[in-house]
């Protein structure tokens, strides 16, 4: 096995958890919180295909246009629990297939918000992109939480 690192980003949502659990599994949500996120990081936001098993085992794929070509993110889920953790494997590449990365979302109660973390396990080849995968993910916590009302 390859040497591992982390990228993490821990936000508090004026949401329940259950609320952010459930935007990562709905489709008719993540398309709205993805192109909001995209929008912000400069990009169209322009959602091709969002297709969601949500089951131990079940896959997703998340694609959008951007630079002439779809942008295309997939893997499986390995962990569902309801409202507090998700943990599926994100691929972005075919050559990364056998090697996906590992990405864990952490949903904790806070009152009647909630704070959530993120930690993508990644490969240490991309260490150069620590920072830009952490910033990724904070966009797409903030999308969720500005999107809320669905």
């Amino acid at each position: 096995m390859t040497h591992r690192i982390h990228a993490t980003t821990t936000q508090r949502l004026n949401m329940a958890p259950d609320a952010v659990f459930d935007a990562w599994l709905d489709p008719v949500k993540v398309r709205i919180w993805l192109a909001a996120a995209l929008q912000v990081a400069g990009l169209p936001g322009d959602i091709r295909q969002v297709q969601i098993e949500p089951h131990v085992g079940g896959s997703y794929l998340f694609s959008d246009f951007r630079n002439g070509m779809e942008a295309r993110h997939w893997g499986r889920y390995l962990e569902l629990e309801r409202p507090h953790r998700l943990v599926f494997t994100w691929i972005v590449d075919e050559s990364e297939a056998a090697n996906p990365s590992k990405v864990t979302i952490d949903i904790q109660p806070d009152g009647d918000e909630c704070i959530a973390t993120i930690t993508h396990e990644m490969d240490a080849a991309w260490i150069e992109f620590v920072s830009k995968t952490e910033q990724g993910w904070a966009r797409m916590l903030t999308a969720i939480g500005v999107t809320q009302h669905w």
